[in-house]
């Protein structure tokens, strides 16, 4: 035989259906990168599969899963792997679940896929608090082993819908909760690039085992040791914190909508285009999508999934734990009220709209108010803090009792600028920005913790500050901040503005990152989708009020600049939402430049909102608030260059033509805004910088 003709026989035995290559097992089949439905595929056609039941919980249905047969929440590989017995080698996972509190030490499986004969994950996906593990077992000829890659500060236990995106290829594992910033994990064993899953099944929201139940990974290793693989195979585990044998539980309380497999892509482009990324989807069980089932004739529509629902009517009744998850009708003012544990949350009611404003209480301060800080103490009530100029008596806190702000408690200040309200845990906090020195001469801003003991604010800790504006207070992926502004330093006004980290282990708050500043007034956190958000006003440089307010964005444990904005004297940011888009309005204060003849008159200056203009005088502070359907932003106008008693004004959004005045409102010297609401109503609090005189302005609604 000729060498051609032989070659050509090769060849036609290599791609003939009783060649070399076995039919349906080609390179091609192997990388379909279709979506493979998990879900969908566990359940039958028409029905659920025993052992699951839909619910829906805030507006979305998921599968509730049982542990009592774990076996009927599985079903075999080949289902979705049809054309190849291997599992891709490079892929993605999307889950999208709702998952209760999960006790401490405690693992819940999302899915599994294990060989019928062997007690081995092939592959899974479980949870424990504040971590979530991905399991997959490698072969060699000399055995086997099972590597657990772990992402650590991952909370999804908080009742809450979560969506989350786990890429693999190779040795890489990366892993994207909401369409936030990724997290990325190097392991040195890679996932196998020929993993068979020949005679192997899916199992959802197990591990072939029933609820209470510990598996051999759970009742057998002490805390620490490595996981045992079975038989004669080695074993060694992948974490980024240290190894810890947990006793397992299914998840059997939680909710499952979504659980996709996406072979040799990475999902999370394909996701995190939607605005709302927590229940962002790719592809969801018929059974879960939004469409009721269509009634017969003129049935009432039947919903596919169980609601457990009381309501109850009269006088307002009492919102605990007990309450959790009950309705409350409102006759009188026709709403609708669900108990979330602790308050009654307006699901529906009709809306108000703001008709007038009318003065309401008229409060006598120690001094002229810088600055107004309204808040809630839970189980205690609505207080106030006053940003008193003048020291002594220093400022003071107030207390709404019986419909009106009444003295609660003094606190040592030196001319106040501003307080701020946080929490941590349960630990309640307020910290002032102070401008001036103390008696000794030292420059301190104070953080006051509240003593439940003695019901008052207490002093926890002093820092050193520079003509303290300003002090903001955020939480990102879990960790508390603290933003102090520094105005200035005798007569410089370019210095470091700082950020503090809260530590946990001493309690205390530590420098974590400095941002030059020039004579700053505001800090201004935000956020948009997973982004974190920094805006500073920046006042004067020395020279000019003309500068740039600067944007950052929190990158890699620090915040970096994203954006400049050219400003006048900016005193204040406000950022605000109306439906999906995002608003951002600068107070400009005044226009002044040492090098450029004087104006005529400093103050009369433009403050924007991007992406609309609205024209103020000597303008301090915005102050954003709905009522019912209505959106607002009411200004505070301090001086117009003549006199301090100027019109402050309330702007109602009006769509195509933005922003509106609808309300001129008399003030003197008006500092500081604060709108807030009770049971009795809606308010608007202003302060006064040149006056011993604040307000309480009550809007009235039709």
């Amino acid at each position: 035989m000729s060498a051609p003709l032989l070659l050509w026989v090769i060849l036609l035995r290599w791609a003939s259906p009783g060649g070399f290559i076995r039919p349906g097992r080609t390179w091609q089949h192997c990388t379909d990168l279709r979506p493979l439905d998990i879900l969908s595929e566990a359940v039958p056609a028409g029905g659920l599969a025993r052992g699951m039941r839909v619910f829906q919980v805030q507006g979305m249905r998921g599968f509730q899963l049982s542990s009592s047969r774990p076996r009927a929440l599985g079903f075999p590989a080949s289902r979705l792997f049809i054309h190849c017995d291997r599992f891709p080698e490079e892929f993605s996972i999307i889950v999208t679940l709702r998952a209760l509190r999960v006790p401490a030490k405690r693992n819940e499986y999302i899915f599994t896929l294990m060989v019928e004969e062997s007690p081995s994950v092939l592959v899974g996906l479980r949870y424990a608090p504040d971590k979530l593990h991905f399991l997959f077992w490698s072969q060699e000829r000399a055995g086997g082993w099972q590597t657990r890659v772990t992402f650590p500060n991952v909370s999804l236990s908080d009742n809450q819908w979560h969506t989350l995106i786990l890429a693999v290829s190779g040795q890489s594992f990366s892993l994207t909760v909401d369409c936030s910033i990724p997290k990325d994990v190097v392991v040195e064993t890679p996932f196998p690039a020929s993993l068979s899953v020949r005679r192997a099944s899916f199992y959802l929201g197990n591990r072939r085992r029933r609820k209470g139940v510990f598996t051999r990974e759970g009742n057998k290793q002490k805390s620490g040791r490595k996981h045992k693989a079975p038989t004669t195979c080695s074993s060694r585990s992948v974490t980024l914190w240290d190894l810890v044998s947990i006793p397992l539980l299914p998840l059997s309380q939680g909710l499952l909508r979504q659980l996709v497999l996406l072979p040799g892509a990475d999902a999370t482009p394909r996701i995190c285009h939607a605005m709302n990324f927590k229940v962002a989807t790719l592809s969801v069980p018929t059974v879960l999508q939004d469409v009721p089932a269509k009634p017969v004739s003129n049935e009432v529509l039947k919903h596919p999934y169980e609601s457990d629902m009381k309501v109850t009517l009269g006088a307002r009744p009492r919102c605990s734990k007990q309450e959790k998850a009950q309705f409350w009708f409102n006759a009188s003012r026709r709403g609708l009220y669900l108990c979330n544990g602790s308050t009654w949350l307006s699901m529906l009611e009709v809306q108000h709209r703001l008709d007038y404003v009318e003065e309401y209480q008229n409060l006598v301060t120690n001094s002229e108010t810088m600055g107004i800080e309204v808040f809630t103490i839970p189980k205690v009530g609505l207080f106030a803090a006053m940003a008193n100029r003048i020291t002594p008596p220093g400022s003071a806190i107030y207390r709404w009792m019986d419909g009106k702000f009444v003295h609660y408690q003094n606190i040592p200040t030196h001319q106040a600028q501003s307080w701020k309200y946080f929490t941590i845990g349960k630990k309640i906090f307020l910290a002032v920005a102070n401008f001036e020195q103390n008696e000794r001469g030292q420059e301190f801003s104070v953080i006051y913790k509240w003593s439940r003991r003695k019901a008052k604010f207490i002093t926890y800790q002093r820092i050193s500050t520079h003509s303290a504006r300003d002090w903001e207070a955020f939480v990102i992926e879990g960790e508390a901040f603290l933003a102090v502004v520094n105005h200035r330093e005798g007569n410089n006004h370019n210095i470091d503005s700082v950020i503090y980290r809260w530590n946990p282990r001493t309690g205390l708050f530590e420098t974590n990152q400095t941002i030059p500043t020039s004579g700053a007034y505001d800090w201004e956190f935000f956020t948009i989708g997973p982004y974190s958000f920094l805006a500073v006003a920046n006042t004067f440089n020395g020279t000019s009020t003309k500068i740039y307010s600067h944007i950052y964005i929190w990158l890699s444990g620090s915040f970096q600049l994203f954006q400049s904005i050219l400003t006048f004297g900016a005193a204040d940011w406000e950022v605000f939402h109306i439906g999906d888009r995002v608003f951002l309005a600068v107070a400009n204060s005044h226009s002044y430049d040492s090098g450029m003849p004087a104006p005529s008159n400093f103050y009369a200056i433009n403050s924007s909102i991007y992406e609309l203009n609205i024209t103020a005088q000597i303008a301090l502070d915005w102050e954003f608030f709905s009522v019912g359907d209505d959106s607002f932003l009411v200004v505070a106008n301090s001086f117009d260059g003549f006199t301090f008693s100027v019109n402050s004004i309330i702007y109602r959004w009006q769509g195509y033509e933005g922003f509106v005045a609808a309300h001129h409102l008399p003030t003197v010297g008006c500092r500081d805004w604060e709108a807030f609401h009770t049971a009795e109503g809606s308010y608007l609090f202003y302060s006064s910088a040149k006056e011993p005189l604040s307000k309480v302005l009550k809007l009235k609604t039709t």
